[in-house]
């Protein structure tokens, strides 16, 4: 296989680009010429031999042992394979974009693998952009593995601490002081700029009953972002504020669901929006939390109590916040309008109001984030 221009890709080494890239947006370096060698890699080994186009992605993809998890992570969501049993000789398993793979003298692609790769990103790109609360069960397991490709990039923010830089505002002491080191003669000027820190990101979701259908996918969002980012606080909203950062720690995302559904003790019960956002900014706003964070809320906006105490706890939320949030299933429907009265009130003090039904609006929300 020699390289090609994209516009020139067939199907098989479309897909396998796609996944390089996909590789990239989640944070590996992956360069063009990785790209081209990790072609050449799988031409060498064979499309048919699974566990040979893994090792070669590993091996021409990754530039470092911290990339390797992020690989695995990726590779499993792209291609749908157990790569745990892949790093065994002894139990190859074929992913499922290749299930419809023959095997061939040449390793060569055909038109049964064209069709077999192609219709399996049709599917993936599908189910990217269903409704979550329509999907069955087995659509939900295959949309669970694909959440580890969703791209992350850190929102950062100025520090207010300078540092030395070849450029920004003159440093009249370090200049000095260097002039006095000569005895006076003239030198280069010295110069400093603001260091950039991550900015805290806070996530606020309601597991209520309305919300229920979701609830599963915006964990598991959850979970993506805190292992993405640095410095993210995940809270549920439901008859009572809970915290769950600590469960969702863990880096199996299935294992992280189930502690965190150990801790909270709510599921599918009524909502409290409004009390809850009071006791969420007097016990940790105010302490520093919420103070210029980035603050997500993923709520349909349905409030059980009076929607002027949410209004009210919303006016307090934004004065700290950099920026605010709010995620709603319905927004992206045909249709739809914000007419429920805790969304109403809660909407005056919204820097931003997205759809969040969907893996793709789910993608949408991190770009969203990341420029924040």
């Amino acid at each position: 296989m020699t390289a090609v221009p994209d516009s020139a890709v067939h199907a098989p080494e479309a897909i396998l680009l796609g996944f390089a890239r996909a590789l990239r947006a989640a944070g590996v370096p992956v360069t063009t010429d990785r790209e081209r060698t990790f072609l050449d890699a799988v031409a060498a080994v064979g499309l048919s031999d699974e566990r040979g186009v893994y090792v070669a992605g590993r091996a021409t993809l990754c530039a470092a042992p911290d990339d390797l998890e992020r690989f695995d992570q990726v590779y499993a969501a792209w291609f749908g394979g157990e790569i745990a049993t892949w790093r065994s000789p002894n139990r190859p398993r074929r992913p499922r974009a290749q299930a419809g793979l023959e095997e061939g003298g040449d390793g060569a692609s055909g038109d049964g693998d064209d069709e077999a790769l192609t219709a399996s990103t049709s599917r993936v790109e599908v189910l990217r952009h269903r409704d979550i609360a329509t999907l069955t069960q087995r659509e939900k397991r295959d949309l669970a593995a694909l959440f580890a490709g969703i791209p992350v990039r850190q929102p950062m923010r100025a520090s207010p601490r300078r540092r030395s830089a070849p450029r920004g505002r003159i440093d009249a002491h370090a200049t000095l002081r260097d002039q006095l080191r000569r005895m006076g003669e003239p030198g280069r000027l010295r110069w400093r700029r603001r260091t950039r820190r991550p900015r805290r990101v806070v996530l606020l979701i309601d597991i209520s009953g309305s919300m229920n259908p979701y609830a599963d996918s915006l964990l598991r969002l959850a979970h993506r972002l805190v292992h993405g980012l640095a410095r993210v606080d995940v809270f549920t909203l439901g008859t009572r504020l809970t915290q769950v950062t600590r469960a969702l720690a863990t880096r199996d995302p299935d294992r992280a669901l189930i502690a965190a559904g150990e801790v909270v003790p709510d599921w599918s019960g009524g909502t409290r929006l409004g009390d809850n956002l009071a006791v969420f900014l007097d016990r940790w706003g105010r302490r520093g939390l919420a103070r210029g964070a980035i603050v997500v809320v993923f709520s349909d906006g349905w409030e059980r109590d009076a929607p002027g105490t949410l209004g009210e706890q919303m006016r307090r939320l934004r004065a700290l916040a950099h920026r605010v949030i709010w995620v709603n299933p319905h927004r992206g429907k045909a249709g739809y309008a914000p007419v429920q009265a805790g969304m109403a009130a809660a909407l005056p003090h919204v820097d931003d109001f997205l759809a969040g039904h969907s893996l793709a609006t789910f993608t949408r929300l991190t770009e969203v984030i990341a420029h924040a």
